[in-house]
């Protein structure tokens, strides 16, 4: 089969390398694609934002199986062009990618169906926000959410009423996240740890793919502002069998199960982030996708093939009920880039990827790379992931930090603690 890929960051580039391995795919096409991934598959230019330029790359590419990796295209419709045309991509329709897209639509629907979660209330205005944070509606610490996309950097953590005061005013005065900001959605704030919950579904039924954890926050220590992501490892300890069951029981089947019933059947990759509380698990978010950094440590623990997996999730034919996982460990630690996650510096040329990837157990994906003049420098806030691949975490931890040791580039900052938490987890 020929495989398009969407997309040119790290997540992209451990989903071409992972492909490409496979003995059924004749040929990786990834757009736009990234230096990282021109090594594993062939990139071409290309537009996220334009379905009907994708769905004409498709077809020129004679593409037999499209994979949609970030969460824009999903939100602007390419599934649904593409099902229009018969043609077979593995993502929701962008009704379905509303769990997502808006976290307004996200926390109405778990109400509806019943769904673990947070108190929460939508506003829709300055005076609604202000009215929720100053009425005493949600205790301090609250939590304030941008209904729309906004890269992973749309959430407050407020701690008292002036901190929320401001939040309110930098998202929907300022319009600090676009248009995302313009409605806010205003929740408690929950307790406990955090994991992800990563499962391909079909549209009736639901495969779950593994567990991770990740890094929200730029400093060690979870200190500083959130951001897309600066690590992740797998599988998480804190989830054993009885609570994979329960997740999967009372919130994967319930959600796949109340899109299907409201006529908006999810296929594609659902993420489920959780807030582990001393009532039980709760979702925090969903991700219509896989995450970032995280599909670089769940991915490569998938021990059978994956190609056929996604087209028969993407045709509605999903059978198996488990995937088998491999037993090692992986934990990935983000290198960003000077600024970040504020903002960018740019053109910073980029030494030791190879020397790094010599380190037995050690993967490199590129998020934000680019060629100029004939070296690789740095274009984007989160640049590359190191993964290491060990037996135990504490193997994998010292592996990726042999490889992040080996890279430097002007102005590189990453956490030193990822993983650490993994540790103090196991049993």
């Amino acid at each position: 089969m020929r495989v398009l890929v969407i997309g040119g960051g790290a997540r992209e580039h451990a989903l071409a390398a992972r492909l490409a391995i496979e003995g059924d795919v004749a040929e990786v096409v990834c757009a736009p694609g990234n230096p990282g991934i021109s090594h594993v598959a062939r990139t071409v230019p290309a537009d996220v934002s334009q379905p009907e330029a994708l769905l004409e790359l498709a077809d020129r590419e004679q593409i037999d199986l499209t994979v949609v990796g970030p969460e824009l295209p999903l939100s602007l419709g390419v599934a649904d062009r593409f099902a229009h045309e018969r043609r077979l991509l593995f993502g929701p329709t962008a009704a379905a990618a509303r769990l997502e897209s808006s976290k307004a639509f996200a926390k109405a629907f778990m109400a509806r169906h019943g769904v673990p979660t947070a108190r929460f209330r939508a506003c829709d205005t300055i005076d609604d926000a202000l009215r929720s944070v100053r009425g005493g509606e949600f205790p301090f610490p609250v939590v304030l959410k941008a209904d729309g996309l906004a890269a992973g950097k749309g959430v407050v953590i407020a701690g008292d009423r002036a901190e929320a005061e401001a939040a309110i005013a930098a998202a929907m005065s300022e319009r600090r996240f676009g248009d995302a900001g313009a409605r806010l959605v205003v929740e408690e704030c929950l307790s406990g740890g955090e994991v992800s919950f990563f499962v391909i579904s079909d549209g009736t039924r639901a495969l779950p793919i593994g567990t991770a954890q990740d890094h929200k926050r730029i400093f060690d220590e979870d200190r500083g502002p959130n951001t897309g992501g600066m690590g992740a490892f797998a599988p998480s300890p804190t989830v054993d069998a009885a609570l994979h069951a329960r997740v999967t029981r009372e919130i994967v089947e319930v959600v796949i199960a109340g899109m299907a019933a409201e006529g908006h059947p999810f296929r594609g990759f659902l993420y489920v982030g959780l807030m582990l509380t001393p009532t039980g698990p709760k979702v925090i978010e969903f991700n219509a996708r896989l995450g970032d950094p995280e599909a670089q440590v769940i991915l490569p623990l998938i021990d059978e093939p994956l190609l056929p997996l996604l087209v028969a999730a993407a045709s509605g034919q999903l059978r198996q009920s488990t995937c088998r996982l491999s037993p090692e460990k992986l934990v990935g630690v983000v290198l960003a880039s000077r600024g970040y996650p504020d903002s960018a510096e740019s053109g910073r040329p980029i030494s030791g990827i190879a020397d790094a990837e010599r380190v037995p157990g050690v993967f490199v994906y590129h998020g934000g790379t680019a060629r100029r003049d004939g070296q690789l420098v740095t274009a984007g806030g989160r640049v590359l992931t190191v993964v290491g691949r060990g037996g135990d975490f504490t193997d994998a931890i010292a592996r990726a930090y042999a490889g992040v040791l080996q890279i430097s580039f002007d102005g590189m900052q990453y956490r030193r603690d990822v993983g650490r938490r993994a540790l103090i987890q196991q049993p």
